[in-house]
């Protein structure tokens, strides 16, 4: 069980310079992409505005390969319908049980959200450590987020 919690990094910009249609096209070809990636007998679901996640077994030997490929699938420009490409990008969070010693799966989404948090903009997947399961949250949401400014407020 290794969840990843995948961001579209300027799913904003796309809605407000391209418009609500373009940002839903992104965000359904964001999840085919994550649904081809991670094969039959996983979850993939939206989180929440422009953030996923996956759920699925994925080998320790094989895992720096397949978050590379799909960091690649992810960053491929979407075609909109009316033939406009729009450049994308993602962040790309991980958490593992043989890496951080728990098969909790809120504890390692907490932990896969930290490292995507971590790894921002870096072009390339996180796979969270220790540090990043202790990462305060509130909720289940990583403090600092937003919604999450007021220490004590639900997310």
């Amino acid at each position: 069980m290794d969840p990843r919690v995948v961001r579209e990094n300027h799913f904003k910009a796309v809605n407000d310079t391209l418009g609500q249609a373009a940002g839903d096209a992104v965000l359904a070809a964001f999840g085919f992409r994550l649904a081809a990636w991670a094969g039959l007998r996983t979850a993939v679901g939206r989180l929440g505005g422009d953030e996923c996640a996956v759920v699925l077994e994925l080998a320790s030997d094989r895992r720096a390969q397949r978050l590379e490929q799909l960091v690649r699938m992810l960053h491929t420009p979407v075609t909109l319908d009316d033939g406009r490409t729009v450049d994308v990008a993602a962040s790309v969070g991980a958490a593992a049980p043989d890496v951080l010693g728990t098969r909790d799966l809120s504890a390692l989404q907490r932990a896969a959200d930290a490292a995507l948090y971590a790894g921002k903009h870096s072009g390339r997947a996180v796979v969270a450590m220790a540090a990043h399961a202790t990462t305060p949250s509130i909720n289940g949401r990583r403090a600092g987020r937003p919604g999450t400014a007021v220490w004590g407020r639900a997310a």
